[in-house]
Parts: structure tokens; C-alpha cells; sequence
């Protein structure tokens, strides 16, 4: 009975929380709540100015979990590679800072410019859509009906809705982006939203990159009678729960579970980091002894 009342009291926050409409996550609430009553309310009830709210920061993710794996990998296979190696802890630390600020540096440019570059190619391209349509609108309506006929809708209806979009040529050129070449249209501040990609890019790997090294810098202050195998111990573990975090984080804009996202990037960076660790043992196996 008390858990039919705690159901029933966070459907009753859903509905009252989003069927008046004017709460932008009143819809992302009722689809976490698989509250479909709100649902219908947040939709029937909405207004113009209170639109419906989706994770804009999604855009960033990509950035941030590629500089982060990246850096965290590339730092710990520095460190394993030096642990297979039989480097000194002084070696540990300046090839793994170094590397990391110049990768960190090196990737946070080149997401930038390739993001740009990517951008300008697709307003390129709506250039010439637009072109096209402006000279030979029949054409295009044609090439239109004919993908709308190919997933399913009769050609009449087919022809109905896009001669009615046809009358709105921007808006119909950014459809057909869509729809015939499945590109996304960047918005105007492009080149602003590319500079904070590069930007998170630079600071994920940076950040993400020390923590494998920071043991090395910080532990044998702490603990000075601590050997190379203690230090590199505590890396693993350091870059491990790091990795299981970056999944987590991951998870908040997906549907899986934490725990499913945690272990999935946990396993497979942890398979990157033993392939570093095994081929720096093969290296040294290789290389003449003193």
C-alpha cells in the first residue's frame, strides 16, 4: 500500500509539474516516469514561448568522453609502457606531462579546425542545394517525392506535403539537407560552438590525462618507501575508477544504465591500457641489458 502511495504521489508531481505547460522538462520528466497521462498533458496544454526542453549539452559529449578516453589511455600507456620498461619514476613524469599537454593541445586544435572544416563542407553544400532550387525547383520537389514515396507514403500525399513545403525555400532547402543528403545545417555561431568543442576537447584530455601521473607526482612525497610496483598499482586503480566515472557521466545522456556504462568503458579501456603494458614488456624483453 505505501508503495502504491509513493507511485501515485510522483505521478501526481509528473502531471502537476508539466501539464500546465509551462515546465521545459515537462516532457523529459514524464518519459523518465513512463508517465504517459503527463505526457499528453505537457503536449495538449504547452505554450509557444515554453517549448519542449531536450539535452542540449549533448552536443559537448563527444569532445568530452573522446579527450578524456583518449587522454587517460595515452597517459596510462605512457605509465605501463614505462612500468614494463623498467623506467624511473623522474622518466614517468616527464614523458607523460609532456606528451599530455602537447596531445592535449594537438587534439583540442584539430577537433576544432575539422569540426569547422566539416561545417563549412555542409553550407557548401546548402549553397548548391539552394542554387539548384532556385533554377530548377521541379527537379527537386520530384527528387523529394520520391524518397517521402520510398519509405512508405502514398505518392498523392507524398506530393501534397512537399509542394507545401516547396513554398518556404529556406526552410525547404534545410529539409532536403535532411532528408536527401542527411546532413544537419549548422546554425549561424557555428564557428563559436566548434571553438568550445575544441576547447573541451583540450581540457577533458588534459584533465583526464593527469590523473594516471598524478600518483607518481604525488604518492612518493606522501610515501617515500613506496617501490616502482606500488606506484604503478596505484595508477591502475586510479585510472580505473576514472574510466568506470567516465561511463557514468556518459550514462546521463543516454538510456543505459550507469552501472552497464560504467563496466562497458571500464573493460574496454582497460583492454587499451594491458595492450600498452604488454607490448612495453615486449620492447624491453627485446632490447640488450646492461
Amino acid at each position: 500500500t505505501i508503495m502504491k502511495d509513493e507511485e501515485s504521489e510522483e505521478n501526481t508531481s509528473l502531471l502537476t509539474d508539466g501539464a500546465n505547460g509551462t515546465d521545459p522538462n515537462g516532457a523529459r520528466k514524464a518519459y523518465e516516469g513512463l508517465d504517459t497521462d503527463a505526457s499528453k498533458n505537457f503536449h495538449d496544454t504547452r505554450i509557444i514561448e515554453s517549448a519542449e526542453a531536450h539535452k542540449t549539452e549533448g552536443g559537448l559529449l563527444k569532445p568530452m568522453i573522446f579527450g578524456g578516453l583518449d587522454g587517460i589511455l595515452t597517459s596510462f600507456a605512457i605509465v605501463a609502457g614505462a612500468a614494463g620498461g623498467s623506467l624511473s619514476t623522474p622518466v614517468v613524469l616527464i614523458l607523460g606531462f609532456s606528451n599530455i599537454f602537447a596531445d592535449a593541445l594537438s587534439m583540442g586544435v584539430g577537433e576544432f579546425l575539422s569540426s569547422k572544416a566539416e561545417n563549412e563542407w555542409i553550407l557548401s553544400e546548402r549553397e548548391r542545394e539552394n542554387w539548384e532550387m532556385e533554377n530548377y525547383p521541379e527537379g527537386e520537389i520530384r527528387e523529394m517525392v520520391d524518397i517521402y514515396v520510398s519509405r512508405g507514403m502514398e505518392r498523392e500525399d507524398a506530393e501534397v506535403v512537399i509542394n507545401t513545403m516547396a513554398k518556404y525555400q529556406d526552410f525547404f532547402v534545410d529539409v532536403m539537407m535532411a532528408e536527401e543528403l542527411q546532413l544537419q545545417v549548422p546554425d549561424d555561431d557555428y564557428k563559436m560552438e566548434n571553438f568550445k568543442e575544441g576547447v573541451v576537447m583540450f581540457c577533458s584530455f588534459a584533465t583526464f590525462g593527469a590523473f594516471p601521473l598524478l600518483g607518481y607526482a604525488i604518492i612518493p612525497a606522501t610515501f617515500p618507501d613506496l617501490g616502482e610496483e606500488a606506484l604503478f598499482t596505484c595508477a591502475c586503480i586510479v585510472t580505473g575508477i576514472v574510466l568506470f566515472f567516465m561511463g557514468c557521466v556518459k550514462s546521463l545522456f543516454g538510456t543505459h544504465h550507469w552501472v552497464l556504462c560504467g563496466m562497458e568503458t571500464l573493460l574496454l579501456g582497460g583492454a587499451c591500457a594491458a595492450v600498452a603494458y604488454t607490448i612495453g614488456q615486449f620492447v624491453d624483453g627485446l632490447l640488450p641489458t646492461d
